[in-house]
Parts: C-alpha cells; sequence; structure tokens
C-alpha cells in the first residue's frame, strides 16, 4: 500500500476532478428543468469549471512549491468535496454556477501538484509505470463522464454527480496523508498573483464573449467591451510575465517551435474531443427521447476506445516519436469529428458511432503523451511550468470549445427553424437548450429534428477542422533535438523522465 499509495491517491483525485468535467453532460436536460436554466446557463455550467481550472492552475503549481505539494493537494481536494456538496444542494442556476466555479478552485490545486507528486514518489521503471496508470486515468476520465453522469442521474437524481465526489474526496485525503511524503517548501518564492488574475480575466472575458455573443450578436457593444477586456487583460498578463521574477509563464519558451505548438496541440485538443458533446447529449435526450442513461451509452465507444488505447499504448508506443503519437491522435480525433457530421432528421445514435470511436482512439493517444511531450520541449528547470501549461491550454480548450461550438449549433439551427428571425432565433436557444417540447406545439417535429441535427453537424465539421489542422501542425514543427553531451548537475527527483525534444 505505501509504495503505490502516491498513486492511488492522484490517480484517484485526477480521475474525480477530470471526470468532472464532462460528468454534468447528460444531467444537462434534468438540470435545465429542476432549475429553469437557460442556454446560457447551462454553457456556464461547464464552463466556469474549466475556466477555473485553466486559469488557476498555473498560479497553484507555484503555490505548492511555497507550501508544500502535499498539504495544497489535500487542501484542494477538501475544497472540491465542499463545493461538490454545495453544487448538489443548488437551488439556482447562479448558485450552480458559482459553486461549479469553486470547484474549479479545488480542482486547480489537486491538478497542479499531480506529475511533480508522482515525479518525487517514483523512480526508474516504478516512475514509467505510475505516469502510464496515470495517462491511462487522464485519458479515460473525461470520456467516461456522461455515462457515469447518465447512470446517476437516472437512477437517483442529477444531484448525485456531485454527491459521488464526497466518498472519493474523503478516501483520496486519507491515502494522501498516510503514504504521500511532504515536498520541501521554496519559502524564497512567490507566487504570482497579479499574473494569475491577469490570465484570469482573460480567460474568463474571451469565453464571456462568445457565449453572449451569440445572444446579443458579434457586433454589439457588449460583445466588443468583452473582448476589449480580454486584449487589456492578455496585454497585462505579457506585461506581468515578462517583469516577474518567478513567473508563471516564461514566455520566452514560446519561442521554442516544439513548446509551442505542443500548447495548440492541448489547446485544440479538448475542444475537438469533447466539446461537442453537451449539444450532443441534449439532441439525444430531448430529440431522441432517450434516457440519460442510454445517452450515456451511445458516447461508450469514445470512452471504451480512448481507455484501451491509453492503457495498451504505454506499452506499444514505448519509444514512439511525440509527433507521430500527439499528431496522428489529433488527425484521428478530427476525422472522428468529421465522421459525426453527416446526420439529418431521420438519424439516430448509430450514426455518431463510428466518429466516436475514431476520435476515442485519438483520446487514447493524445491525452498520456501531451504532458512528456511538453516536459521534455523545455529545458528541466521549466518542467513543473511546461506541466501546467500543457493543462491549462487543455482546459481552455475545452471552455472555448464548448462556447464557440454552441456559437455554430444556435447559428445553424437558426437557419433552419421556420419564421422570422427573431422568432427563429428564440426558439433556436429553446432548442439547444433542452426545450424541444416546449416547441413541438408549433413546429413540426421533423422540422426540430432536422434543425438540430443541422446544428450538430456544423458544430462537428468545425471541431474536425480543429483536429485536422492541430494534428498536421503537430506533425509538421514538432521535432526531436539532438542529444546534448552530458553534463554534471543535480538531479531533480519531482521531475518524470522524458525524452527530449525542440
Amino acid at each position: 500500500m505505501r509504495k503505490w499509495g502516491p498513486l492511488i491517491a492522484v490517480c484517484l483525485g485526477t480521475f474525480m476532478l477530470l471526470l468532472d468535467v464532462t460528468i454534468v453532460i447528460v444531467a444537462l436536460p434534468d438540470m435545465a428543468g429542476s432549475l429553469h436554466a437557460s442556454l446560457s446557463d447551462l454553457q456556464w455550467v461547464i464552463d466556469i469549471y474549466a475556466l477555473a481550472l485553466a486559469a488557476l492552475l498555473l498560479g497553484a503549481g507555484a503555490a505548492a512549491d511555497v507550501t508544500g505539494r502535499r498539504r495544497l493537494y489535500a487542501a484542494g481536494t477538501a475544497l472540491f468535496a465542499l463545493a461538490s456538496l454545495a453544487c448538489g444542494l443548488s437551488t439556482s442556476p447562479a448558485m450552480l454556477i458559482a459553486m461549479r466555479g469553486l470547484q474549479g478552485v479545488g480542482g486547480a490545486a489537486m491538478f497542479a501538484t499531480t506529475l511533480s507528486l508522482l515525479g518525487a514518489a517514483y523512480q526508474g521503471r516504478d516512475r514509467g509505470v505510475a505516469l502510464g496508470v496515470w495517462g491511462a486515468v487522464s485519458g479515460a476520465a473525461a470520456a467516461i463522464g456522461p455515462v457515469l453522469g447518465g447512470v446517476l442521474t437516472q437512477s437517483l437524481d442529477w444531484r448525485w454527480i456531485f454527491f459521488v465526489n464526497l466518498p472519493v474526496s474523503a478516501a483520496a485525503i486519507w491515502i494522501t496523508l498516510r503514504t504521500v511524503t511532504e515536498s520541501q517548501r521554496q519559502t524564497d518564492r512567490r507566487v504570482d498573483w497579479a499574473g494569475t488574475a491577469a490570465f484570469a480575466v482573460f480567460a474568463g472575458a474571451l469565453t464571456f464573449a462568445v457565449v453572449r455573443a451569440d445572444t446579443v450578436g458579434w457586433t454589439s457593444g457588449r460583445t466588443g467591451a468583452a473582448v476589449a477586456v480580454a486584449v487589456v487583460a492578455l496585454a497585462a498578463f505579457v506585461v506581468v510575465e515578462r517583469r516577474a521574477a518567478h513567473p508563471l509563464l516564461d514566455l520566452g519558451l514560446l519561442r521554442r517551435p516544439s513548446f509551442a505548438v505542443v500548447m495548440v496541440g492541448a489547446l485544440a485538443f479538448n475542444a475537438a474531443a469533447f466539446g461537442v458533446l453537451p449539444y450532443t447529449s441534449i439532441w439525444l435526450q430531448t430529440l431522441l427521447g432517450m434516457s440519460p442513461i442510454r445517452a450515456g451509452l451511445a458516447v461508450l465507444p469514445l470512452a471504451v476506445a480512448s481507455f484501451v488505447v491509453a492503457a495498451a499504448g504505454g506499452r506499444l508506443l514505448h519509444g514512439r516519436s511525440p509527433r507521430l503519437v500527439i499528431g496522428g491522435g489529433l488527425v484521428l480525433i478530427g476525422a472522428g469529428a468529421l465522421a459525426q457530421a453527416t446526420l439529418d432528421a431521420g438519424s439516430d445514435w448509430t450514426g455518431l458511432s463510428a466518429g466516436l470511436v475514431l476520435a476515442g482512439i485519438g483520446v487514447g493517444l493524445v491525452s498520456p503523451a501531451l504532458a512528456g511531450a511538453a516536459l521534455a520541449s523545455v529545458p528541466p528547470r521549466n518542467a513543473g511550468m511546461a506541466g501546467g501549461a500543457v493543462n491549462t491550454f487543455r482546459q481552455l480548450g475545452f471552455a472555448l470549445g464548448v462556447a464557440v461550438f454552441g456559437t455554430v449549433l444556435t447559428s445553424r439551427m437558426e437557419g433552419a427553424l421556420p419564421g422570422p428571425s427573431a422568432p427563429a432565433h428564440t426558439a433556436a436557444h429553446v432548442l439547444a437548450g433542452g426545450g424541444a417540447s416546449a416547441l413541438r406545439s408549433r413546429i413540426p417535429d421533423a422540422t426540430l429534428h432536422g434543425a438540430f441535427a443541422s446544428g450538430l453537424n456544423g458544430a462537428a465539421l468545425i471541431a474536425g477542422i480543429l483536429g485536422l489542422v492541430a494534428g498536421i501542425a503537430v506533425l509538421a514543427f514538432l521535432r526531436p533535438a539532438p542529444a546534448a553531451p552530458a553534463a554534471p548537475a543535480p538531479v531533480r527527483v519531482e521531475e518524470p523522465e522524458v525524452a527530449a525534444v525542440r
């Protein structure tokens, strides 16, 4: 137990926090009915969690070095559990969104410390095994979320998708305190709170602009103001990072082609693989009449394929070029999304299966390889920063993907629904938010089916193009660096062993 205790503790937390990115997907129609939530509310229930993870991961990693990694991991898990309880007890969309954000704060504290805890606990072959298991868990968690969410929502209630986190959190904290050794605190280091705040404002304002643009218009003053805030915040982040003694992100790393393209791949990965799933789930339940469990099972091919490939990939792809693994995986994700963009008014869930399998294979390839490629693309002293950055870009990609694809979805629906533009615009938002039953009295069911299928096709098409472009970029620009001559240097045990790439 003591040998593999740190791995169990880290994997429990990782599985739980990544599961919560997608476990809400099949519960969205039930949430909308119970809390009287709009499409915008549902988007924020998903996005605020991913945004909190993205905005705080880098800052949480620095805070872990100062306060102790085990301490921050346990505290983050406790906060995650309390926020999960509050999510399950929510009585309004605003309360649920706020508590989902608090969940993300706890999740960021957990996620920021996972790789460093494993790197410090294991060496040699054991480290390779630990990283392989962690990669398989990471790859499968987000994909299996809809399945578990469907089981809990139908068997109990949507609130149990949050309550289930309580016993898992308690087990993770107990094992952490029993088996994980505390890291040495870096008392001379300061956390870059200014950079953390600037990046959080940038990510939040950009996502807000995309979500609101679908309602108020891309050329409206409110959309323009949100975009302006995002631009100013990004500029402030750049200025702060250049002047900070201990920056969250060394901007010089972005001049390294391999590091930059890995970040692009991470951003595109979560967007292309998972960004359309919330709307797919709403289609399955409100248009096809499937139960939450059946809707979760309908996307099971993605979960199964990703888990099998991720679990087997550590052995079968050991020593393979990250360029081929990540680039090829992104191309498969793109191809899988394009294969799902073929729905019509008469389609059922089987029209998604082949595309989900392709995407799942890609997820299983990319997810375990991304972290290693990020760590390997920078000097050893920047390994912790690179690990935090790749996870940050992944979560930011998911948040932006949900927002952008929602805009594409409703825009395509609006064009397929009858009547003047204003009523069609309203109807599209009601339909996308799970309100098909409210529209059936005045719009033929076949028209609703066709409109939703058209919207999903548009979103999947953009997701497919994104995956293909990102995959081609990785294949073109991610290159191994020539081996450097050995030089005497202190060994940092917390850094995973990875092949060096430029």
